[in-house]
């Protein structure tokens, strides 16, 4: 499994691409992530994400038409690639499968676990991929996503940071903005933002 990262748009959201035998994963393709995602796949099978704002999905439809692959979404946020909530003109997209809490799909024989962790957004999910966790806009180097949005809701966020602290596994962490750590490294600072919200 390979993991290619590129900052997209003004909010420098992370879109990636995973490789698994050969077949590319693409996560949260955010604002003009289209070219990059082109120049950087041979054989897409499928685009996640992670939750439903318009920094995370903006390019969801443009890369489902053009490779006509299926969309993986989080059902308490399918609402925002529809809706576009906040007025920002992002495209609509449609979930061409709609991933209900906690659920396990399998792509390429891996599977691939969306872990639901509302808060930021009601779906808010951390899709994990092996040892690896594409946590979307849940968990930040050092920080954690808003809950001052429309849709947020910080009560929900202090049980979600609740329940990954329980979690054993050392996981690499693939954050929606910023660089990469892991969930060892994270634990103290979770605890303090329980306490912070």
């Amino acid at each position: 499994m390979s993991i290619k990262i590129s900052p997209m748009g003004v909010y420098q959201t992370n879109c990636y691409i995973v490789t698994i035998n050969d077949k590319e994963i693409i996560i949260d393709p955010g604002v003009d992530a289209f070219t990059w995602v082109k120049q950087n796949v041979t054989n897409p099978i499928a685009i996640l994400n992670t939750h439903g704002h318009f920094d995370h999905v903006w390019s969801n439809n443009e890369i489902k038409e053009y490779f006509n692959i299926p969309i993986y979404c989080p059902k308490d946020d399918v609402f925002m690639l529809e809706d576009d909530p906040f007025s920002q003109g992002t495209p609509k997209s449609k979930a061409d499968f709609i991933i209900e809490p906690d659920e396990t799909i399998v792509l390429e024989d891996t599977e691939i676990k969306f872990h639901h962790f509302p808060g930021h957004t009601p779906g808010c999910s951390a899709i994990q991929i092996n040892k690896d966790l594409f946590s979307g806009d849940f968990i930040f180097k050092g920080s954690i996503g808003r809950v001052d949005f429309p849709y947020s809701d910080s009560s929900h966020m202090k049980e979600s940071l609740n329940k990954v602290l329980q979690w054993k596994d050392n996981l690499t962490i693939y954050p929606g903005h910023g660089d990469s750590t892991n969930l060892s490294n994270e634990k103290s600072s979770l605890k303090a933002w329980i306490n912070y919200i």
